[in-house]
């Protein structure tokens, strides 16, 4: 996915076509599925929905312009017709943005996060506090099409659905069609930010206008309350800033030869992955209420083991070591190290945990998924897990209410894709991946 800016405008950015979309939904962000809420509200029509679904998922939308309060986009049909679509969206005010920026100025969290290509729901919140709406709501994304309809059509359904892929990549999209682009934003933000932090150090000044003490006025002796403070520690310094990446480790090569016994491959691992780890942890302790979050359970070393091959991708060697050490097979460490990559702790914890009772939320979900009753696939259940009959792909249902996809290999069930919000989606992308064993074996895995 690449972008271009504009030529007749500074703040437009041009995006190529995306590929087909299939076996996959178009929205894996919070803030992507909110966009898609905002035009499934809206709609009058569910049949035009469906028809930009399919649009969408077939890669029939072009190029894609976006610029301060409009989207514009062809969208191509089965018989070669092309038709332009916008959507509209209601720019920020002045007063709206000075608002905006001076809440998140005041966060360092909510800078990194952006920075991160990320929408800290947080952001949001202090928005909508402030009276400044970012996100879309319901009616608030305007269409027009030259097919003519006055509501949104399949068209500009499509490059709705279309520009939710956009949007989970990066969320700068939105606050460019709100009004105002990455680079003026990211400069606007810093500057605020310095220079909350500049007055916050400076030093305390004793107003010119205020009155001196006579000798008559003035207590004997010193005020309790000075002496104690001139024994008090300094302030703190300000919080360090953001690192864009992990710090670069010693050279431990060339030069002594290592001790005996000391693996220094090994070695430069474990440097490389406390330094990822340290980045990590000063990126969530710089996050917006850090400070009232409960920290996670700490991993066990099996658990750990797994994140340190998925995270660093030790060579072979180590990684052997490091199965060793979760005390299983190859194979099975391996599917565990798949887990953690598309899911982290909770992919971990989908594929590791026991089958549980599913609860009336997963269950109201699943029996919504799927608006005709011949379009549910027939599934066999065992607590919070879901196995279609025949097709050897599984729905597990995390305590985190995601949707986690599986496919048969072998004997064992492989992670499919990251956790989805909407069980069918998770269903698509799980046949997308398809089970890697062919239905000539003899014995499916169990639930």
């Amino acid at each position: 996915m690449s972008a271009t800016t504009g030529g007749n405008a500074p703040d437009e950015l041009v995006f190529e076509a995306l590929p087909p979309a299939r076996g996959r939904g178009f929205a894996t962000t919070w803030w992507g599925r909110s966009w898609l809420k905002a035009l499934e509200d809206s709609a009058l029509d569910g049949e035009r929905l469906r028809q930009g679904r399919r649009h969408a998922r077939a890669g029939a939308v072009g190029a894609v312009s976006v610029r301060p309060g409009r989207l514009t986009a062809v969208v191509r049909h089965a018989d070669g017709t092309r038709l332009r679509a916008d959507v509209l969206l209601r720019r920020l005010a002045a007063a709206e943005w000075d608002r905006l920026l001076d809440g998140a100025s005041a966060e360092a969290g909510h800078i990194a996060a952006l920075l991160d290509r990320e929408m800290p729901p947080r952001l949001v919140e202090d928005a909508e506090l402030a009276g400044v709406d970012l996100l879309p709501g319901v009616g608030d994304l305007d269409p027009e099409c030259e097919c003519g309809e006055w509501d949104h059509c399949a068209h500009t359904a499509a490059v709705c659905y279309h520009v939710a892929r956009l949007l989970d990549a990066d969320p700068f999209l939105l606050l460019l069609l709100r009004g105002r682009g990455e680079r003026e934003l990211t400069e606007e933000l810093q500057r605020r930010s310095a220079a909350r932090a500049e007055e916050a150090h400076a030093p305390a000044r004793t107003p010119a206008h205020a009155p001196a003490r006579t000798p008559a006025q003035a207590p004997a002796g010193e005020p309790a309350a000075e002496v104690y403070g001139r024994r008090a520690a300094p302030p703190l310094p300000p919080p360090p800033p953001l690192v864009a990446e992990p710090g670069a480790g010693p050279a431990l090569r060339g030069g002594i030869p290592p001790a005996p016994g000391l693996d220094v491959e090994a070695l430069e691992f474990l440097v490389a992955d406390a330094a990822r780890r340290a980045a990590r942890m000063l990126a969530e302790a710089l996050a917006p209420r850090h400070a009232s979050t409960p920290p996670p359970a700490p991993l066990t070393e099996a658990d750990d083991a797994v994140r340190m091959v998925a995270t660093g991708r030790p060579p072979d060697g180590i990684a052997a070591r490091l199965a060793r050490a979760r005390g299983r097979g190859a194979r099975e460490f391996a599917t565990a190290v798949r887990a953690w990559e598309v899911g982290g702790r909770a992919g971990l914890a989908a594929l590791d945990e026991e089958a549980a009772p599913a609860s009336a939320r997963a269950l109201a979900q699943l029996t919504g998924a799927w608006a005709a009753a011949d379009a549910r696939p027939a599934l066999r259940a065992r607590g919070n897990r879901w196995t279609v009959v025949g097709e050897g792909v599984q729905l597990r249902c995390g305590a985190e209410g995601l949707w986690w996809p599986f496919t048969r290999d072998g004997g064992r069930w492989w992670p499919a894709g990251p956790g989805e919000a909407d069980p069918a989606a998770a269903l698509a992308a799980a046949r997308a991946a398809g089970p890697t064993a062919g239905p000539s074996d003899v014995q499916e895995p169990p639930d």
